[in-house]
């Protein structure tokens, strides 16, 4: 999974970056036009209960790619310039991480927020224009049944982009959404809205983040906040140190924290696991996926070659006392088909020929 981090100068954008990823970079190093990339396990508690209770050769988490996204540039005006490079750079990314700041005397959130709608917009406006009138000129030649599908498809999408409506926020079908992968829309990606705050505004921070929330808040738009010069601390700090620091601030979890657990939720994703001496590993699946789906992730050979799924949930695994025997005398253990849909947590054992 691959996050991008948007957001204007001065927003708190590459501090964000930084802390989350514990890449502690000069400002000759941050100035650079290139973007900056930093791979995160995904902490999982449940994976290293598991891990200690086997002393596995190896213990994987599942692990997530923030990239903050360069290619913003300032005008002779002053006004922000959404580039080519920075636009495509956009598209390449599973959901974006908007970051507004909330702190300096001209702080205005939804102001940020809607200035990248528009930019969104209007390049989403010209690519979808722009693929109706080709269609529009193809149409009634030879294998065109495909083009017939796209093009309702197209125009509906058109009509709310002309309304201003940004895709993210719009009930569209799996059909549809099928259809639209194919041109990585940027009003169609997924969107955190990460309010950026500085210590002092703790007391203001759930009214401002229900304000930003109430106004862009949809169907695949969520609002955090996080508190960019306190976060940087914490990344100095190693797990226990910084659940000191946090509960001084009375800060409930860090901003990484939050926005994996956002992110999950955005993208409807689920965490399952494999556990043994070799190994214990997490795996990233969506929600709703089945026993073989799941198996095609841990290897593609699985789809065909499945067979069954040895299934028990974490939570029953570790109240049998981590043990599978257990576990299974109790009536936790189970042997699952094809269909059964995996759960957030479960164990898997996968049977195969």
């Amino acid at each position: 999974m691959q996050l991008g981090i948007v957001g204007l100068p001065f927003s708190g954008k590459s501090t964000l970056f930084q802390a989350i990823t514990k890449t502690h970079l000069d400002a000759a190093a941050m100035a650079k036009s290139d973007a900056h990339v930093g791979v995160v396990k995904v902490p999982d508690e449940r994976l290293d209960r598991c891990a200690a209770l086997f002393s596995p050769k190896s213990t994987v988490h599942a692990s997530i790619e923030f990239v903050d996204v360069a290619g913003l540039k300032k005008g002779a005006s002053g006004t922000t310039q959404f580039t080519t490079s920075f636009l495509s750079a956009v598209k390449n990314n599973d959901a974006l991480i908007q970051v507004v700041r909330l702190f300096g005397e001209d702080a205005d959130p939804l102001r940020d927020v809607a200035t990248f709608e528009t930019e969104f917009i209007l390049a989403d406006m010209a690519v979808v224009e722009s693929r109706v009138e080709k269609i529009h000129k193809q149409i009634g030649r030879a294998h065109d049944d495909l083009m017939k599908k796209e093009l309702p498809v197209l125009e509906k999408c058109l009509v709310l982009l002309q309304q201003e409506k940004p895709l993210r926020n719009e009930d569209l079908s799996p059909e549809e959404l099928h259809i639209l992968k194919t041109y990585q829309l940027l009003s169609l990606k997924p969107m955190l809205i990460a309010v950026s705050l500085d210590e002092s505004q703790q007391p203001i921070m759930e009214k401002e983040v229900g304000r930003v929330a109430a106004a862009k808040a949809g169907l695949r738009t969520r609002v955090v906040a996080f508190f960019g010069k306190i976060d940087m601390e914490i990344s100095e700090l190693s797990g226990d140190e910084a659940r000191v620091f946090l509960d001084e601030y009375g800060i409930k979890e860090s901003a990484l924290d939050t926005l994996i657990r956002e992110a999950y939720a955005l993208l409807g994703l689920q965490s399952f696991l494999t556990v043994g001496e070799d190994e214990c590993r997490a795996w990233t699946i969506r929600a709703g996926m089945s026993a073989q789906e799941a198996a095609g992730v841990i290897h593609s050979d699985f789809v065909n070659k499945f067979i069954r799924a040895e299934v028990v949930h974490y939570d029953d695994f570790i109240a049998a006392g981590g043990s599978f025997a257990k576990a299974k005398e109790a009536g936790h253990w189970r042997l699952e088909g094809k269909s059964y849909v995996v759960k957030d947590g479960d164990i898997l054992n996968i049977r195969h020929s």
